[in-house]
C-alpha cells in the first residue's frame, strides 16, 4: 500500500468505465457497499480526536496487511486540495460525506480502482466495490471476501436482533447498498421514466442522479439502489434488485425497438446532431455536453453511429470541472473550462 497523492490516478482508466459486462449498452457500472463500524469507539461525528485517530490507525494498520490491497494508495482525505476532493468525488472514490473537511479522514483506492474503502467516513469503514455492467454478483463476491478479511483483524460493532450497528439507522443491518447505474433516454424520451421511477420506489427503492443522493439525474443517467437493508439478508437485497433492473432492461430494450422503428429518422437526427455540435463546439458546459453525450450514447448503443462505448464514459468523467483542472495543473474558471472541455471532446471524438 502506497502513500501518494491523487495525481496518480489522472491518466489511469476507472475499470468501471471501460463499457464492458453484461448489458453494458444499458448499466453503466454496478455498486455494493458495506457499511461496518468498530466495537467500542463511538461513531465518527460522536467521537472525540482521540478516538478518531484510533479509528484511522486500527484500520490503516490491518488494510496494510491484506494482500489483495497491497497495490492500493493510501490518501489522508485532510492533507488533499479541495479540487483533490472533488476529483475523488468525481471519480466516485469518495462520497460527500468523506469530502468535507475533517480529522482522520482516508480513502484507500485499489489499483484499478474497483475497490475503495473510505476510512471514518459517516461510518468507521465504508467498503465500496463499482464493476463495469451488470455486475452486481460480481460486485458483491469481492465486497465479501474483503469484509471477511477485515473481520477477522477488527471487532465490528454488530448487534444479533439488529445486524451491523451503523451511524445512519437506515444502513443498520447488512449495511448493504447495492445500487446500478444505467442510462435510460428512451424512457425519457417515450415518457415513461415516471412511472417506472415510482413503480420503482413502490418496491422500496430508489432513484438517483449519476452521483448519487442529492443530485439530479443528467443526461438521462439513473441510479437505482436498495432503500431497505434491516431485516433482510445481503442475498435477497441483491436478488431483489438484479430482478427490478432486469425488467427495466426489458423495458428499454421494448421501447428501443418500438421508438426506433416509429421514427427512425428524427432519432438519427438528434444523433447526428449532436455529434456535429461536439466536433465542433469551441465553447461547451458541463450539463450540455452531458445531454449530447448522451445522445451520441444512445447513437453507439443503436448502431447508428460507430463510436466505442469506453470512450464515451470516459469522457463523461474526463469532462467534469475537476478533472479538466486536475489535467490542466491549475485552477480554472468557468469559461476557460468551457474551451477545454470543447477541446478536449473535439480530439477524442475527431
Amino acid at each position: 500500500m502506497k502513500n501518494s497523492n491523487v495525481d496518480i490516478l489522472l491518466n489511469q482508466p476507472s475499470a468501471w468505465l471501460k463499457g464492458t459486462g453484461k448489458d453494458s449498452d444499458i448499466v453503466i457500472s454496478s455498486r455494493v457497499r458495506f457499511a461496518r463500524n468498530l466495537k467500542k469507539i463511538p461513531f465518527y461525528h460522536w467521537a472525540n480526536d482521540e478516538q478518531r485517530q484510533q479509528s484511522y490507525s486500527k484500520i490503516k494498520n490491518v488494510l496494510e496487511d491484506i494482500p489483495d490491497l497491497k497495490n492500493g494508495i493510501w490518501l489522508d482525505i485532510d492533507r488533499l486540495s479541495e479540487l483533490d476532493r472533488y476529483f475523488l468525488l468525481e471519480r466516485h472514490l469518495i462520497s460527500r460525506e468523506l469530502a468535507d473537511k475533517g480529522t482522520y479522514k482516508a480513502d484507500l483506492v485499489g489499483d484499478r480502482e474497483i475497490v475503495s474503502i473510505m476510512v471514518n467516513e459517516e461510518d468507521h469503514i465504508r467498503l465500496q466495490v463499482l464493476e463495469s455492467g451488470f455486475s452486481l454478483l460480481e460486485a458483491v463476491d469481492i465486497a465479501r471476501k474483503i469484509d471477511s478479511e477485515l473481520a477477522k483483524r477488527l471487532d465490528y460493532a454488530f448487534n444479533y436482533e439488529l445486524g451491523y450497528l451503523t451511524a445512519c439507522p437506515t444502513n443498520t443491518g447488512t449495511g448493504l447498498r447495492a445500487s446500478v447505474m444505467l442510462h435510460l433516454p428512451l424512457l425519457v424520451m417515450s415518457k415513461q421514466i415516471a412511472n417506472v421511477i415510482n413503480t420503482i420506489a413502490k418496491l422500496s427503492f430508489t432513484t438517483r442522479g449519476f452521483y448519487g443522493e442529492g443530485t439530479e439525474a443528467s443526461g438521462n443517467f439513473f441510479q437505482i439502489s436498495n432503500q431497505v437493508t434491516l431485516g433482510r439478508a445481503e442475498e435477497e437485497i441483491v436478488e431483489n434488485l438484479q430482478k427490478v433492473i432486469v425488467q427495466v432492461i426489458s423495458y428499454v430494450r421494448a421501447a428501443r425497438e418500438k421508438f426506433y422503428k416509429k421514427d427512425k429518422l428524427s432519432l438519427e437526427d438528434q444523433v447526428f446532431r449532436s455529434y456535429g455540435m461536439l466536433q465542433n463546439s469551441r465553447l461547451i458546459n458541463s450539463k450540455e455536453a452531458i445531454e449530447l453525450l448522451s445522445n451520441l450514447r444512445l447513437g453507439a448503443d443503436l448502431g447508428v453511429i460507430d463510436i466505442d462505448l469506453k470512450q464515451i464514459n470516459e469522457l463523461l468523467l474526463y469532462i467534469q470541472p475537476a478533472h479538466l483542472q486536475k489535467s490542466e495543473g491549475k485552477i480554472l474558471g468557468s469559461k476557460e473550462r468551457d474551451i477545454k472541455r470543447a477541446k478536449l471532446i473535439r480530439e477524442k471524438i475527431a
